[in-house]
């Protein structure tokens, strides 16, 4: 297996990783937690987390699932984390006094903290959603927005950065805003690792639809995974509506209508992803300059790509790598603390 560069090791804010299980909670949502950063990949090159459950009481703790886990930790063990995940639990709890306040300590010292589907219901409890954008599952959303007025919830979507608070929809969008945060904090090659490792897209971009409207139809050609192939592998290339339909033998509307009941997205956003992905991955990797780069992406001119940057990712081409540089040479001397 090829290993990634151990400045990967180095790189980024989050160390110490605490992830909350109160009784309740649910298992698929605390192992994707488990999977994302209490995994040890430091065989890849990738960093290994200081992770660790807790709660209230420590001890046995009773998942919805009608089973129960050990967890060693009490609430203490978050005054230590970067980044504190919160799984999803039941909404009609009466969440300890303790845990919101932690929570809202975390995030005064510059903690960030994650939610996953119904986890946003604690974060919401601890008022760290008053003023801010977020997302729960989508048959949860009325219900957060009613019992916390101030959120600005939006159901339409797999997962909201407003740092330091991410949250996310139900079940696998949890592993959306995990990637996310990899790429975020690491790269959008060590984000493309994990992903290759759990087996599953390295990148969903935060918008794209939590569910599709129209499914496709049983007996209908199911997949148009070959044109996504032909996407990825042309991105430095002209590709028109026109074209793709084309490659996938249908008319432009039928095309634009199926890629879009496939993705959640249209094919010019799922470009536009793509090729901010591919040119993160090489503003990381070397030294091409930012003309070559946007030529070799797709974007054609570095105008355009530093537009594209902009709006999306909050930055230059030129900042993005001279940032990531800068962490990976700050950060390279310090440590990964290992609990054990």
């Amino acid at each position: 297996m090829d290993l990634l560069p151990n400045l990967w090791q180095a790189a980024g804010m989050i160390r110490n990783v605490a992830t909350v299980a109160l009784d309740g909670v649910a298992p698929f949502e605390l192992g994707l937690l488990c999977e994302a950063f209490g995994l040890d990949r430091s065989a890849q090159g990738l960093p290994k987390f200081d992770f660790d459950l807790c709660t209230v009481s420590p001890g046995e703790v009773a998942t919805s699932a009608g089973f129960g886990i050990t967890v060693q930790h009490g609430l203490e063990r978050l005054e230590a984390a970067d980044l504190i995940a919160i799984p999803a639990m039941p909404r009609d709890n009466i969440f300890p006094e303790d845990l919101l306040e932690r929570l809202r300590a975390a995030v005064d010292r510059g903690a960030r903290v994650l939610s996953v589907c119904s986890g946003a219901f604690i974060l919401g409890a601890a008022g760290l959603l008053d003023g801010r954008r977020c997302t729960t599952h989508w048959m949860y959303a009325d219900e957060l927005a009613l019992r916390f007025p101030l959120a600005k919830v939006d159901p339409g979507v797999l997962y909201v950065d407003e740092d330091p608070v991410i949250t996310s929809a139900g079940t696998a969008a949890g592993i959306d805003a995990c990637l996310h945060l990899w790429r975020k904090e690491f790269g959008a090659d060590s984000a493309a690792a994990v992903a290759r490792r759990m087996v599953v897209p390295p990148h969903r971009e935060g918008g794209q639809a939590q569910f599709i409207e129209a499914p496709i139809r049983v007996g209908e050609v199911p997949t148009l995974s070959n044109v996504i192939d032909y996407m990825a592998a042309h991105l430095d290339e002209d590709l028109t509506v026109e074209r793709l339909a084309s490659v996938a033998s249908m008319s432009p509307r039928t095309f634009a209508r199926k890629f879009r009941a496939e993705t959640g997205t249209t094919p010019y956003e799922w470009l536009l992803t793509a090729r901010l992905a591919a040119a993160q991955r090489m503003l990381e990797r070397g030294e091409d300059v930012v003309e070559t780069v946007a030529a070799r992406v797709g974007f054609g001119t570095a105008g355009v790509m530093r537009h594209h940057f902009a709006r999306r990712l909050g930055t230059t081409p030129r900042a993005y790598r001279a940032a990531f540089r800068a962490r990976i040479s700050a950060d390279s001397q310090m440590p990964v603390v290992d609990r054990g």
